[in-house]
């Protein structure tokens, strides 16, 4: 027999995949707004906006590719949703055709059609807020389509062919290059989230993380707040636009944090989100 908290992180699953967040949604509309009238990149953004609309009424994914699912798990939670009950409620919504049948066995090939599998679906447990009961908290879901995850790079400065040091400068020469490299692929316009630091494999956990944040919010960080200002200006300045076909928007917005890193090792790592901006937060 289904649980209830199966079949409502089920729900949960299927919401994240059929209704964008009203703050992507908010940033699609400034940005059509921006665009010439009759040019290809007004066009693709009425497609895009037109898409979400109809995504949200039928409660189907707003993308074929729904992506890897990556469940960040307040720690106050860990008894109570396991990766055992994620990867329940991940099969039902595959069952009910709300996720497609999207995991693979690297080594054969083969589709794993429940969707669910040693690392499939990806659970991190994280702190939770200050004061927070056991047995609540919050559930955030990301789901990163693969052509937005073919865009995402790690760069080790320094780096002589970007001119990239080891400062803020060269993060932001490193954060461009990485806007040029992706140009239309991945879905523009993009969403990045940068980590500064860490290991290899934290900097992209961070990375990903960033890409929580409200679109609109503000860094506490007051100098990294000035580099995403800068950096989404930049961007937005190359002409690269959505789907690569010209126009004002490559990105829709920039997101970067940190990790400490060791003396020899200084990593700018880039997750790229497409415009389908599919994270959302469940409290329980």
């Amino acid at each position: 027999m289904t649980s209830a908290l199966v079949v409502k992180l089920a729900a949960f699953i299927r919401e994240t995949s059929s209704s964008l967040p009203a703050d992507a949604e908010k940033a699609l509309r400034a940005a059509l707004r921006r665009e010439a009238k009759g040019s290809p990149a007004r066009t693709i953004l009425e497609t895009i906006l037109a898409n979400v609309a109809l995504a949200r009424k039928n409660g189907t994914p707003v993308c074929q590719d729904t992506g890897t699912l990556t469940f960040f798990v307040d720690e106050t939670l860990r008894r109570k949703v396991t990766p055992d009950t994620l990867g329940q409620a991940v099969a039902l919504a595959t069952e009910k055709g709300w996720l497609r049948r999207n995991t693979i066995d690297s080594v054969s090939g083969k589709s794993i059609d429940t969707n669910v599998c040693p690392g499939a679906p990806v659970v991190h447990y994280v702190p939770a807020a200050a004061g927070t009961a056991a047995g609540h908290g919050q559930i955030k879901l990301v789901m990163k389509g693969g052509g937005s995850e073919n865009m995402s790079m790690q760069f080790s400065l320094p780096d002589a062919t970007l001119g990239a040091g080891r400062d803020l400068e060269g993060v932001r020469r490193a954060v461009l290059a990485a806007v040029q490299h992706a140009q239309g692929f991945g879905c523009a316009p993009g969403i990045l989230g940068v980590c500064i630091g860490g290991d290899r494999a934290s900097g992209y956990e961070e990375a990903k993380h960033q890409l929580l944040r409200d679109l609109a919010d503000v860094n506490p960080d007051a100098r990294l707040a000035k580099l995403e200002k800068r950096v989404l200006k930049e961007a937005n300045t190359l002409g690269i636009g959505p789907m690569g076909l010209g126009g004002a928007t490559t990105l829709l917005a920039v997101k970067i944090g940190s990790r400490p890193r060791v003396p020899a090792s200084f990593f700018v790592t880039v997750a790229y989100l497409c415009w389908a901006a599919r994270r959302r937060t469940l409290a329980l």
